[in-house]
């Protein structure tokens, strides 16, 4: 299966079409642009390639460039550029102002504790699910997850939950701009029938999700809301088919998960 993590083929200016007039600062786009140009295939790049990248000039890559290094977020060595450590900053900030962050965590230990199987809470970002926690326990994926990967939400179960929050209008744009394709036989590509399955679990208030994203893997997730009862986030247990089918998944594990994701929504509600 494809890595799904990132890909920023068109990394300069994210979003253009929505530039809020005199609003947009270009140049801090162009910024960003820069830094998402940098991936696990392309974790060290000239100033050409981070120009051809990101479609600026030369000058403009090395102006952004240099501007980052002062700052301390890229270093050079030779003609190489590379992010710093300093970088998870940026990350961090989001994730520490989120705050289930650090009331999920020992939620999210024991759970994983309790079933024996790997937990992971995301967000929705568009068309994607972000992670910002992950209880790992057994190698189940062909790829590596961690806090920032990102998977297509069509096709995750943790995914599903969160679109299953968005109102009609929102669903249907999100799922137009979602590239739909079968990442295994089981996944389901066609939107009608992706919309029937996501008021399923509208309606029932989860998502189980089996051998759809990758073979062998069943997902189960529930949502985290915060005080006004909006889903914010949403929590998984992942297991392998191996051990247990989908229906097992859903007989042994609904439950606790449910609780613990109920635990949580609570935490969130008495801080906020």
């Amino acid at each position: 299966m494809p890595d799904q993590q990132l890909d920023p083929q068109s990394a300069a200016l994210p979003d253009a079409p929505d530039k809020p007039g005199d609003s947009y600062v270009q140049s801090f786009a162009r910024g960003l642009g820069v830094i998402r140009a940098f991936n696990a295939e392309r974790p060290e790049q000239t100033l050409t390639d981070v120009a051809t990248a990101t479609g600026l000039t030369r000058a403009g890559a090395r102006r952004i460039l240099l501007t980052l290094q002062t700052l301390g977020y890229v270093e050079a060595e030779g003609r190489l550029f590379r992010l710093t450590p300093k970088i998870l900053d940026l990350g961090f900030a989001y994730l520490t102002s989120m705050p289930f962050w650090n009331l999920a965590e020992p939620v999210m230990e024991e759970l994983s504790a309790q079933v024996h199987e790997s937990c992971s809470a995301a967000v929705l970002d568009r068309t994607e699910i972000v992670y910002v926690l992950r209880m790992p326990t057994h190698k189940i994926m062909t790829i590596n997850l961690s806090i920032g990967s990102r998977l297509p939400a069509y096709c995750t179960s943790m995914g599903r939950v969160l679109l299953a929050a968005l109102d009609d209008d929102t669903l249907e744009a999100t799922l137009n701009s979602s590239p739909l394709y079968a990442h295994t036989p089981r996944t389901v590509t066609d939107k009608e029938e992706l919309k029937k399955v996501i008021a399923q679990v509208r309606r029932q208030g989860w998502a189980i999700v089996d051998q759809e994203l990758e073979a062998g893997l069943i997902s189960l997730s529930a949502p985290i809301r915060n005080r006004q009862g909006r889903i914010i986030a949403a929590m998984n247990i992942s297991g392998n088919a191996q051990r247990n089918s989908a229906k097992q998944m859903v007989k042994a594990f609904l439950e606790p998960l449910q609780h613990a994701a109920q635990t949580v929504s609570e935490m969130v509600a008495r801080r906020g």
